[in-house]
């Protein structure tokens, strides 16, 4: 049977899923993660979850189309509230904004246990979310970056530990990034620099008194530049 196939964003997430694990795919859409995880055998089951029937449906279509009927369950949910920590190992939410994955996470107590892991792809706000998960006590153990046209995305894998993690302050936009040689990561991380510069600059010229502003994002920008020397 033919095999699903994925494109480089979808590709990076799917290689943070750890072998094994059953995976809950938040979001699903069309289900095709989960699909691919089950083809590879990466995971022996999964549940592919949406807020709106229209995604379920298209859902459902995708994992009879590769007869895994038996194997993903579907689930109407609304983030992770119509998930049972039975049901899985590790959690896939893509293709959300940052924030709103945020409020997903920190309304699923259960996820605060160390044998699970969340795999996130946010489509803004990165640096609000991995702000959030080093404050509330989950490591960032690995990222990816892809390109899909001109678009960079980069895939988060988090862990609980229970213990807020320090960090200084370009590490909210530069995650463990800077541990990577490859040039799509170097183009993503350009990327980030050059926006918090841009924003520095906005703000420096301007006529209101953004003192404090200035002097905030000034700091991110040394460190930034600090952590990632020799990358960019």
């Amino acid at each position: 049977m033919q095999t699903v196939k994925l494109d480089a964003r979808l590709l990076s997430v799917a290689a943070l899923v750890r072998p094994g694990s059953r995976v809950a795919d938040i979001g699903t859409d069309h289900a095709y993660i989960p699909v691919y995880l089950l083809q590879n055998g990466v995971s022996p089951s999964a549940v592919a979850a949406d807020l709106r029937e229209m995604p379920l449906e298209n859902a459902k279509k995708t994992i009879k189309m590769y007869s895994l009927e038996n194997r993903i369950k579907t689930v109407l949910s609304d983030g992770l509230d119509g998930i049972s920590e039975n049901d899985c190992d590790d959690v896939v939410i893509a293709g959300m904004g940052g924030l709103l994955m945020t409020e997903l996470i920190a309304r699923t107590n259960w996820l605060k246990n160390s044998r699970f892991r969340l795999v996130l792809q946010p489509m803004s706000h990165a640096h609000e979310l991995r702000r959030f998960l080093l404050e509330n006590g989950f490591d960032v153990v690995e990222e990816r970056c892809s390109k899909d046209g001109r678009h960079y995305y980069c895939a988060i894998a988090a862990e609980y530990t229970g213990k807020a993690q320090p960090f200084s302050p370009a590490v909210p936009y530069v995650g463990t990034l800077y541990r990577h040689d490859d040039e799509i990561t170097k183009a993503y991380l350009q990327k980030q620099l050059s926006c918090l510069e841009k924003r520095y600059c906005a703000l420096k010229n301007a006529t209101a008194d953004n003192a404090a502003e200035v002097a905030r994002l000034s700091e991110i920008i040394n460190d930034f530049k600090r952590l990632t020397e020799e990358k960019i």
